[in-house]
This record gives C-alpha cells, structure tokens and sequence, in this order.
C-alpha cells in the first residue's frame, strides 16, 4: 500500500497510542465526512463519550463514540473468546429416546453435514459460527493490544480495514435462534439435556454483539494512522460526488478521486468509486440468482425424519405446518417470517429499490433509504432454517428408531440467504439521492447522545 503523510499528533512522554485525545481534541481544524448512504458532505460535531453524529440527510450514523475504546473492546473480546473457546470444547447437547442417546459437541453441527455430502453447507456453518468470530476478535485484540502497548502491530492497518467487512457474516445470535428452534421442534419426541457448551456459546454470542457495537471505528482509525486533512476546496452541505471527492466506507476519510471516479483511501488503502462499479447490474444478475435458488429451496425437502423406519420428508413450508399441527405457534412464526417472508420481502424491496432509483426524488429518497437499511438489517436472520437443520442432523442419530438426514433444499436455501446478503451489498444507496437536487442549511452531523 502507498504511503502518504499523515497528521498524527505527537504524544506525550510515556504514553501509549490509546492515550490519544480522541480526534475533535483539536477543535480548530474541521473533521468532514461524506455519508455512504446518501454522500451527503457534513462537518462531525465534536463528541464526548456516549454521543454519536448522525447525518442530517438520511440519518445513517456517521461516528460512534465510546469511553476508553481499547480498553473496553479488547477486553470484551478477550471474554467472548473464551466463552468460545468453552463452547467448541465442552458438550453441547444431549437426547435420549427409547434409551439410545446421543451426545454432540458444538463443531459436530458442521462436520456431520459433511458425512451427508453436504461439505458447502457445513463449511457456510462453522465459518459463520466459529472462525469468522474467531477471526474478528483475534484481529480486535491484536489492534487494541498494540494500542495500549503504545505502538501499532504489523498489519495493523490491514486487520482494522478486514473488520467491517467480517461484521455481516458473523451470524452466532442467528444460530442461538436456530438452536431454540431446534430443541422445541424435538422436545416432545426425546429427552434433552443441554451441556454446559450451549450456555457458553449463548454468552458467547452476547459478547460478541456488544464487542462489534463497543469497536470505535473512528477513533481506532484516527490512533493507528492520524487524520490526513481532506482536500483543498471541499464545500460541506452539498454531495461529494460532484466535486470529484468521495467518503471511504472503511475509515471514512475523504478522498478526491480521479477523473475516471476511482481510487484508492490514503489512509486504509480501500479501493474507492464515486458509486459501486455496475451497481445496478450486480444486484440484478444476484437477485436473478438468488430467485432461482428459491425454487428448489422450497420444492425439494430440506431434512428427512425417519422414525421406526419410516422415512418423512419435510419442506420448509412442510416444517411449519407441522409446528402448527404440534401447537408450537411461536416456533413456527419464527420459521415463517425467517424462510419465507424475510427472502421474499428481501428478494421484492431490492428489485422494487433497482427499478424506482431513477425516479426517487427528495421527498421518497428517505423512506427508500430506510426500506434498504431493514432489508440490510434482516438478510442473514434467514439463516435459522439452515442452522436448524445442521443441529438436528448432528444430534438426532438413533439409528432407524430415529434419525433425520439433510435434504437437498438446505445447499439451495443457503445460496438464497448468501445471494441476497450479496444483492444488498452490491446495491448502492447513494444512487436512490443522486436525482433529488441538493438541500442547503445542513452544513453539520447531527449530534446525539443515546450511546451506552
């Protein structure tokens, strides 16, 4: 990566980088920041610890500030690691029925799949589960470990830029979900026993929610490589793309791009472009994948229950009627909104989103913005149905007196939630602002104070 010169302030004598002053220290000198949901170009406020600044556009939030960052996220993160650690060695659960019995550890929810020919699945489900997570609190712990050692470890800059791109694959809350599910489906059936790895991993998820949201990208960025100032001639309370400039998604610095719309951040060294290369396109053609995967993933059985030698197969919508026939109406309102109505609703707002974007004009961009952000928000929770079967398969091995296998809509239903996690991506959100013209008086981020 280039190197560029930075503004970094010196420290005093003894201190370690995670002793900086947060970055609106130094209050005469503006800190800018295009919003990457509707390149909106804002001055940041300064903020104290609790306090975030929104973007008076859209409202997308810009910074989030905490008090004592390093210290915090490192240590929540070193927590949620050995919660994981505890929850990948320890029994996971238990059942008995007709006095056979099986016992799996947390790992054996991805390793059976692969006894089943289903090695994509079970490779979708501990990377999800385990590394992912794994990986993103070890990179966590490495940069606040550097910080507080006062100097930053090698690949310092790489890690931090890898983070953000981690969060939306990490999906523990979702498999937690997917557990709950699984015990109720087969609680009348069979005797359970829950280990102590179950109750590990539900700390473990916690944990790993709360570090994502304690990790202040702002200020990390700003410790490990100063603040270049943006450049000459930038205009706040207008859009950036007009001015050849654009907002790096990944430390938020401001960048001028070329004249072909591209580059590269000066800080993290994140390509950048004025909109995503054939947004549009991108999230057409995944879309169009995603849909054709929905077929089969509702067609073919996603598991097969044999009991006393009878083998039932069971399709998603299958799977809910028959938690309707058993009274457990929660569950299957659970399996419903996550399987059908959460790909379906996500599958129709993008395609609805790529249609009307040429026409959305100042009065409908917000709520169009606000639609993209809950099919943002929502995508990976489709993942339920895919864990649930990966725990049932692992732990209901008893022979012909019961034992439930995967079936072939698992692979294609996994695809739709991936496909549609990568449509939403791909879609460019700035592109529903681009026709409105631009509003003035809005010079400045809105400032709040609603952090924990």
């Amino acid at each position: 990566m280039p190197r560029f010169p930075l503004s970094i302030p010196a420290l005093p004598p003894g201190a370690t980088l995670a002793d900086r002053p947060p970055p609106e220290a130094d209050r005469a000198r503006r800190r800018l920041r295009a919003c990457h949901q509707c390149d909106w170009l804002v001055t940041l406020p300064p903020l104290s610890p609790g306090e975030k600044a929104d973007c008076p556009r859209c409202g997308h939030t810009l910074v989030t500030r905490h008090r004592y960052p390093a210290q915090r996220s490192m240590a929540l993160a070193i927590s949620a690691l050995i919660a994981l650690i505890a929850a990948v060695t320890l029994p996971f659960v238990s059942f008995t029925v007709g006095g056979i019995g099986n016992r799996i550890e947390l790992t054996e929810t991805a390793t059976t799949l692969i006894g089943f020919h289903q090695p994509i699945v079970a490779i979708g489900v501990i990377l999800t589960i385990v590394v992912l997570p794994a990986v993103y609190l070890l990179g966590v712990i490495w940069l606040q470990f550097g910080l507080l050692r006062g100097s930053s470890l090698p690949m310092g800059r790489s890690i931090a830029r890898s983070l953000s791109h981690l969060h939306p694959w990490m999906m523990a809350d979702v498999f937690i979900v997917g557990a709950l599910v699984s015990l109720i489906k087969i609680s009348g059936m069979a005797e359970l026993e829950l280990g102590v790895a179950f109750w590990a991993f539900c700390i473990f998820a916690v944990l790993l929610l709360v570090t994502t949201q304690s990790v202040d990208a702002d200020w990390l960025w700003f410790s490990l490589a100063g603040e270049p100032r943006a450049p000459a001639g930038t205009r706040t309370g207008t859009t950036a793309a007009p001015q050849g400039l654009t907002g790096c998604p990944t430390c938020g610095l401001i960048n001028r791009l070329s004249s072909g719309g591209h580059g590269q951040c000066r800080r993290c060294g994140e390509a950048l472009h004025t909109r995503h290369p054939h947004s549009l396109q991108r999230t057409w053609a995944l879309l169009a994948a995603a849909a054709v995967l929905y077929v089969p993933a509702n067609v073919y059985p996603i598991m097969t229950t044999t009991s006393l030698g009878h083998a039932s197969p069971s399709t998603i919508i299958g799977g809910v009627v028959e938690l309707i026939q058993m009274g457990s109406w929660p569950v299957a309102t659970v399996i419903f909104v996550a399987s059908v109505i959460v790909p379906v609703g996500k599958l129709v707002a993008l395609a609805w989103l790529c249609l009307v974007v040429a026409r959305s004009n100042e009065l409908n961009a917000g709520a169009r913005t606000r639609l993209y952000r809950l099919t943002e928000f929502i995508g990976r929770w489709s993942m339920v149905d895919v864990f649930v079967v990966a725990i049932l398969v692992a732990l209901i091995r008893a022979g012909t007196l019961m034992s439930i296998t995967p079936g072939p809509a698992a692979l294609a239903f996994g695809g739709v939630v991936v496909f549609t996690m990568l449509a939403a991506m791909t879609f460019d959100p700035r592109l529903i602002w681009d026709s409105p013209p631009p509003a003035s008086g809005r010079p400045a981020a809105v400032q709040r104070r609603d952090v924990q």
